[in-house]
């Protein structure tokens, strides 16, 4: 691949809301965004789902788990009919402690790079957490590119609500997203993970669709005030946090009637956002939702009434929010191929700007 060559790539995501894989075609250069192309969902089926779940905390997952998440991708993959030259593979993570040193997606490039035929970009997040940062989080850089593709003349901010939100602030005019002032990022707490666990027990279902049941419940607003006593909402950002760090609230909850419990979790969510746009260094002028929580009506409508700004999913500025992770690793993907960075001290606290990612070639190229 030529320096500055725009390619094809695909890029894959599987979030901690352990729905799916996601994958993307992206057309870009690492710097700027040229074209979206055709993208595929592969659902996770309850089974796998299971699966999944009780390889959470883990730091060496079960072969046949590692196995799954590989035969996941691939197959995954094998639905997108255009051609691509290089594939961004997030792997799925299990365990994330980046305060001592470690953090643990599970899949081996290698192996996706042998079926696949086509080169893999894979372990993000390892280089930037043993650089001191917090691996943490990566799409920042994209949603950077993103402001400068939507022609963002003014700061906006992105939220990826998965399991774990996540908020980055963004200044478009600055060109080179690793700069000082041009970036703002940081995990907000937790968003749809402590719901869907929620409705996984007490409901048999993976999630709150359209937060229908939250709607119907009272929020205890007392148990939220606690929760946000939490000293992860003291830290200066950058910062991240592990799937299951707030795993204690859904014990605060669990005497609330499943409409109340589920309204509690949603409102503390939102409250968690609210709580993070305080370290905006300025008031963005649209705060754009990403992931599953943009489904949400209820939790779409408590964010709307705890920011200043205007709220809106990202397809109304022609994003699609369901596959917009996947498409960040297929843009970090090709500034790993192209030795750009992938992070820098104002996205996950590492001591320098550094691209992180492994590279894993098949063996017949």
């Amino acid at each position: 691949m030529a320096r500055g060559e725009p390619i094809w790539v695909a890029g894959c995501m599987s979030g901690t809301s352990l729905d799916g894989v996601d994958v993307a075609l992206v057309k870009t250069d690492g710097v700027e965004i040229f074209d979206f192309g055709e993208s595929h969902f592969r659902a996770y089926a309850p089974e796998e789902q299971a699966l999944l779940r009780a390889a959470l905390g883990t730091w060496d997952a079960p072969s046949n788990t590692v196995e799954l998440i590989e035969t996941a991708h691939a197959e995954a993959l094998s639905y997108l009919g255009e051609p691509y030259d290089l594939i961004g593979f997030h792997g799925q993570t299990l365990n994330h402690d980046p305060d001592n040193g470690r953090t643990y997606q599970a899949g081996d490039g290698a192996v996706l790079a042998e079926v696949m035929g086509v080169p893999v970009v894979w372990d993000f997040r390892s280089a930037d957490v043993e650089m001191g940062g917090q691996g943490a989080p990566l799409a920042p850089f994209y949603h950077h590119a993103l402001a400068r593709h939507i022609h963002a003349t003014a700061p906006v901010a992105f939220l990826n609500m998965g399991g774990v939100g996540n908020l980055t602030w963004v200044d478009p005019r600055i060109d080179d997203p690793a700069e000082s002032g041009a970036l703002i990022a940081f995990d907000t707490g937790p968003a749809n993970a402590p719901v869907n666990d929620l409705m996984q027990v007490r409901c048999d279902q993976p999630y709150d669709e359209g937060g229908a049941l939250a709607a119907q419940g009272t929020p205890d607003m007392e148990i939220v005030a606690q929760a946000l006593d939490h000293g992860y909402f003291l830290k200066m950002p950058p910062k991240s946090l592990d799937r299951n760090d707030f795993h204690d609230v859904l014990t605060a909850v669990k005497d609330l009637s499943d409409a109340d419990a589920a309204a509690t979790l949603t409102a503390f969510a939102a409250a968690c956002v609210a709580r993070g746009m305080e370290h905006c260094p300025t008031p963005p002028t649209a705060l754009y939702v990403t992931g599953g929580g943009r489904h949400n009506a209820t939790l779409m409508a408590m964010l709307a009434a705890g920011v200043d700004c205007p709220v809106a999913p990202v397809e109304a500025v022609g994003l699609d929010g369901d596959m917009l992770e996947a498409q960040a690793f297929a843009y970090l993907a090709v500034r790993v191929k192209r030795g750009l960075p992938t992070s820098a001290p104002s996205t996950t606290g590492v001591g320098a700007a550094i691209g992180g990612g492994r590279v894993s070639n098949p063996l017949n190229v």
